[in-house]
């Protein structure tokens, strides 16, 4: 098993987007009328799994798009609280050809959940075997605000619905090879469809929280994103990655847009 971790771009964000704060501004999470020391780069990451059973690639980074014309990818609303920047070499495609990978070699794309920042990249992997996010935040993603609907079209995504399984703060997900080595586990909140990815290691279990936190400051201290669905699932997700970030068989937790995390490969 090996769990490459990957840089798929930047995204440049107002600080209370990251860590939720009390404010007299109504929603200091856009960025609105917020100076430049409010603003901040941080990473928006990928994950490729070398799993004995297939090759996995977790969110998608940015499009390529990003580099020449952001503001009609993005959208203005979007373009107006936050902006992208993707390096050359830096999109998932890019990274995929680097190791020679096509983009029909994929066997799961999986969309922890359908935010911009983690579905801007699919088109340059729709031709995946399979491509895969839960059934709620399918749902979620075409009926309310907050998401670029564009970024999917023409993309066959196909959903599950969550089950039990022994992991979690609802014991809900997807034992997704039906062998206790990959599980997708609901840790909605932030989206309502959430999930976060446990992955069976040789050494324990690797944890890739997606955003249910910005930062392992975020569990530590308990800080919810800016942006909630659900203030009460967002806590509970995030006492649930507190907690297991403590356990003995627990390698480690990497949220997704964390600016301690460097790009590696862990086996």
């Amino acid at each position: 098993m090996k769990v490459h971790v990957w840089h798929t771009g930047s995204v440049y964000i107002d600080q209370a987007l990251a860590f939720q704060e009390n404010s007299l501004h109504p929603l200091p999470y856009s960025g609105w009328l917020r100076g430049k020391s409010k603003k901040r780069w941080v990473p928006v990451s990928s994950y490729f799994i070398e799993h004995p059973k297939g090759r996995i690639l977790v969110d998608t980074g940015w499009h390529e798009e990003i580099r020449t014309n952001q503001k009609k990818h993005l959208g203005r609303l979007a373009y107006s609280m936050f902006q992208g920047k993707l390096n050359k070499g830096e999109s998932v495609l890019e990274k995929l050809t680097n190791y020679g990978i096509k983009s029909h070699d994929i066997d799961y794309v999986l969309l922890t959940h359908l935010h911009s920042d983690h579905v801007s990249g699919l088109k340059h992997v729709k031709d995946a075997k399979k491509i895969l996010t839960s059934e709620l935040e399918w749902k979620a993603a075409n009926k309310k605000i907050g998401y670029i609907k564009s970024m999917w079209d023409g993309v066959p995504i196909e959903t599950f619905e969550f089950s039990e399984i022994p992991y979690g703060p609802y014991k809900r997900g997807l034992d997704l090879f039906g062998d206790g080595t990959l599980f997708l586990v609901h840790t909605p909140g932030h989206s309502d469809g959430m999930f976060s990815i446990l992955v069976k290691m040789s050494e324990g279990w690797l944890l890739l929280a997606s955003d249910v936190g910005y930062s392992k400051k975020s569990w530590e201290d308990m800080i919810l994103p800016g942006v909630t669905t659900n203030k009460v699932y967002a806590k509970e997700s995030l006492k649930w990655i507190k907690e297991f970030s403590n356990r003995e068989d627990c390698i480690q937790v990497i949220a997704n847009h964390d600016t301690e995390i460097e790009p590696r490969i862990i086996v």
